[in-house]
C-alpha cells in the first residue's frame, strides 16, 4: 500500500501536530501509519511524502460494508453507527470505511466525530474526494469556517481540475456564508466544466436575481429545471423560484412595454383597436372577444388577475387575433359554431349517464347545467389546443425574454389540467368518455410543453395507452404542419382531430366570409333551395369515408359514388317507401338514356331546383332502388353493390 502526500496545507490540517519547522515530521507519521509490528517505509523528496506499508490485511469486507451502506440509504444512520465503527476498527487502513463512518456522524449531528473520521479517512487515502468534500461541507455549513472548507474543497480541485462538482459544492457554501462575490466565480467555474448540472444553474439563477438580472436568471432557472427530471427538492424549488421570476417580471414596466409594443403593432398591421380588460368573472384564464361578433369597432382581450403571469395569457389572445386576421385577409378565416342542434347531440350522447344523475337524485336542472358545462368545456379544448400550439410555438420565438413567463404561465395551466382529469371526485362524477378525450387534449398541451421546455408533465397524466398513442399522433400532425403551415391551415387540426375523437358532431366549422356577408334572407332561400344539403360537399365527410374505407375494406371502391350513397341514405331516411319508389322510377326514366359520370346538370321532377352530376345521379339511382324496389335492384345491373354496403356500415358507426 502507498500513500502520497504533498507538504500543502492539507497535510498540516490532518496532522495539526507536525512541528512548524517540520523537525517531528517523519516521527509523526511514522507513528500514526505503524500497523501492529508493521512499520512503514517513509521517503520524503522535496515537497512530496510518499509512505509504503506491507499490510497482510486486505481491506474488501464486503458484506459488512454493503450492508452499512444499505442501512443509510433507508436512512437508519442509528443502527448503521456500530457496524461502521467495527469496520473501521477491523480495517484500520480503509480510507472509504472512514468515510462512511464520519458520513453518519455527521447525519446524526456529530460534527465533531465526524471531522476526525474524515481526517482519518484522508490520511489513508489523501484524494479520497467524498471524503474532501464531506470535510469542505462541514467547517463551511456547520462550523462556519470558511478558509477551513475552502483548504479541503480546493484539494479537490488540486487532484482533478475537472471536477465540476467541487466548485459547485465551494459555490453553494460561500453563497450561503454571504460571499456571494466568490460564490459567482466558483459557479462560473463549475459552469464551464459542466453547463448541464442543474444545481450550478440554479445558483447562478439566484445571484443573477439578486443581483437584478432577471433575463439572465430567465435562461439559468429554465437550465436547471430541463436538465432535472427527478421529482427532488431542487426540482420544487426550481419551480418556485421561477414563479417567483415570473410574478416578478410580469410587474415591470420592460414587460408591460413589451406587451403594449405587441398591440400596436398588430393595431398598426391590421387597422383596428385592441383594449385590454381584467376581468374575473369569465370562465377561461384569458379570452378574446372579436369585434365582429360584439358588434364594436375594437377587440376586447379579458384575463383573470387571479394569474400572476397575466402578460403571457395577453400575448396569447393577440397571437389568436393575429392567426384569424391573417387568415381572414385570404378568405381562410373560419368561426367555431355551436347551437341547441350540437347541444341536443351531445345531450343525447350522454344518455345513460343522465339517467344515472337523476337516478341518485340530482335535478333535471342541475343535470341540464352540468351537461352544458361539460359541453362548453369539451369544445373550448377541441378548437383551442390545435391552435394553442401554433400560438406558443410563435410567443417562445419572439419574445425570448419572456419565456420564464410563459413558462410559469403554460406550467400552472398543464397542472390545471392535470388535476382536472386525474382528480378521483371530478373522474369519478364525470362521464368516462369526456375524461379520455379531455385527456388526449391536455396531453397534447403536456408534450408541446415538454418539446418547449424540457419539463415531462405527461406520466402525471395518469394516461392509458392508446391516449398516450393518440396524443403522440396529433402532435406529429401538428409537426408537419408547422413545416409550412399557410393562413388558416390550423382549422384543418381543429376539424381532424375532433372527426379521430368523434367530436366534430357537437360544432360547426363554418366559412366567415360566407358567414357575414350571408342576409338572414340569404340562408333561408339557401335552405329552402337545398334543404338537405345536397349541393354542399362536405370535405370533412369525405376524409372520414375515406378512413372508414381504408380500415373497413380491402376491395378498391367508387369513392364519389360511396360518398353520394351517404348523402342519399340520409335524404331518403324521412320519406315512405313509396315515395322513394316515385324517385327511383325517375331515374330509371332518366337511365334509359344513359347517365355519363363526367356530366353534370342532370334532373328529376321529385327533387325540384337541383342539379345532379353524373356520380350523384347515379349514386342516388341506385340508393332509390335498394330502398323503394330492391326486389328488382338486381335488374339494374349497376355495379355499386359494395358502395352501398359501405355507406350504409359509415352512417351505422
Amino acid at each position: 500500500m502507498t500513500i502520497v502526500f504533498l507538504k500543502d496545507e492539507l497535510l498540516f490540517e490532518l496532522f495539526p501536530y507536525i512541528k512548524k519547522d517540520e523537525s517531528n515530521l517523519l516521527e509523526v507519521l511514522k507513528e500514526f501509519y505503524t500497523v501492529g509490528s508493521e512499520i512503514p517505509k517513509v521517503e520524503i523528496k522535496n515537497s512530496t511524502i510518499t509512505i509504503e506499508l506491507d499490510l497482510s490485511r486486505v481491506n474488501h469486507e464486503q458484506g459488512q460494508s454493503k450492508k452499512v451502506i444499505n442501512l443509510c440509504e433507508d436512512g437508519r444512520f442509528t443502527e448503521a453507527l456500530p457496524l461502521a465503527v467495527k469496520l473501521t476498527q477491523d480495517y484500520p487502513s480503509a480510507s472509504d470505511y472512514h468515510r462512511i463512518l464520519g458520513q453518519i456522524q455527521s447525519e446524526l449531528g456529530d460534527q465533531d466525530e465526524a471531522v476526525n473520521s474524515l481526517i482519518d479517512a484522508l490520511k489513508w487515502n489523501p484524494n479520497n474526494e467524498y471524503a474532501l468534500i464531506m470535510m469542505g461541507n462541514i467547517f463551511a455549513r456547520f462550523k462556519e469556517d470558511i478558509d477551513t472548507a475552502l483548504v479541503y474543497y480546493n484539494q479537490v480541485i488540486k487532484n482533478n481540475p475537472n471536477e465540476s462538482l467541487a466548485y459547485n459544492n465551494i459555490a453553494a457554501n460561500l453563497m450561503q456564508l454571504g460571499k456571494i462575490k466568490e460564490a459567482k466565480s466558483y459557479f462560473h467555474q463549475a459552469l464551464e466544466i459542466d453547463p448541464d448540472y442543474p444545481n450550478t444553474n440554479f445558483g447562478l439563477a439566484m445571484i443573477s436575481m439578486s443581483e437584478g438580472k432577471n433575463t439572465l436568471a430567465n435562461e439559468f432557472i429554465l437550465k436547471c429545471i430541463s436538465k432535472n427530471p427527478t421529482n427532488n427538492d431542487l426540482y420544487k424549488n426550481s419551480i418556485s423560484l421561477a414563479l417567483e421570476l415570473s410574478t416578478k417580471l410580469s410587474e415591470q414596466e420592460k414587460t408591460k412595454k413589451t406587451v403594449d409594443e405587441a398591440i400596436r403593432d398588430l393595431e398598426e398591421r391590421f387597422n383596428t383597436v385592441i383594449k385590454i380588460e381584467s376581468s374575473d368573472t369569465i370562465q377561461t384564464a384569458a379570452k378574446i372577444e372579436f369585434k365582429e361578433n360584439y358588434d364594436r369597432d375594437f377587440h376586447l382581450i379579458k384575463y383573470q388577475s387571479k394569474y400572476p403571469t397575466y402578460p403571457h395569457l395577453i400575448l396569447h389572445e393577440l397571437m389568436h387575433l393575429e392567426l384569424a386576421e391573417y387568415a381572414r385577409k385570404l378568405n381562410e378565416n373560419q368561426l367555431f359554431i355551436t347551437n341547441s342542434s350540437h347541444e341536443a347531440k351531445f345531450f343525447q350522447s350522454l344518455d345513460k349517464y343522465v339517467k344515472k344523475l337523476k337516478g341518485i337524485g340530482i335535478s333535471e336542472d342541475n343535470v341540464s347545467l352540468y351537461l352544458k358545462a361539460l359541453f362548453s368545456g369539451i369544445n373550448n379544448q377541441v378548437f383551442n389546443t390545435p391552435i394553442d400550439l401554433f400560438i406558443e410555438d410563435m410567443i417562445y420565438n419572439r419574445f425570448s425574454e419572456l419565456r420564464i413567463i410563459q413558462f410559469s404561465s403554460l406550467f400552472g395551466l398543464v397542472s390545471e389540467g392535470i388535476e382536472a382529469i386525474t382528480n378521483k371526485d371530478i373522474v369519478n362524477r364525470s362521464p368516462k368518455g369526456i375524461i379520455g378525450v379531455s385527456k388526449i387534449y391536455n396531453l397534447v398541451n403536456a408534450i408541446h410543453f415538454k418539446t418547449l421546455y424540457g419539463v415531462d408533465l405527461i406520466k402525471r397524466h395518469n394516461p392509458s395507452k392508446i391516449e398516450k398513442e393518440t396524443a403522440e399522433r396529433f402532435y406529429s400532425e401538428f409537426l408537419e404542419y408547422r413545416e409550412d403551415k399557410e393562413a388558416g391551415e390550423e382549422y384543418e387540426l381543429v376539424q381532424h382531430w375532433a372527426e379521430d375523437l368523434k367530436l366534430d358532431g357537437y360544432f360547426d366549422l363554418i366559412s366567415e366570409t360566407k358567414y357575414r356577408n350571408q342576409s338572414i334572407d340569404d340562408v333561408m332561400a339557401e335552405v329552402n333551395l337545398d334543404p338537405f344539403n345536397l349541393d354542399d360537399d362536405d370535405p370533412s365527410k369525405e376524409r372520414k369515408m375515406r378512413s372508414f374505407i381504408k380500415n373497413h375494406s380491402k376491395e378498391e371502391l367508387n369513392l364519389p359514388v360511396a360518398m353520394y350513397m351517404v348523402g342519399a341514405l340520409e335524404f331518403y331516411r324521412n320519406m315512405t317507401k313509396d315515395q322513394v319508389k316515385k324517385i327511383a322510377f325517375e331515374f330509371a326514366t332518366l337511365g334509359m338514356s344513359g347517365i355519363d359520370p363526367e356530366k353534370d346538370n342532370y334532373e328529376v321532377p321529385s327533387i325540384p331546383n337541383k342539379k345532379f352530376t353524373g356520380y350523384k345521379a347515379l349514386a342516388f339511382y341506385y340508393t332509390s332502388w335498394a330502398l323503394g324496389i330492391p326486389e328488382m335492384l338486381s335488374q339494374l345491373q349497376m355495379p355499386f353493390d359494395k358502395e352501398y354496403e359501405v355507406a350504409n356500415s359509415f352512417l351505422k358507426q
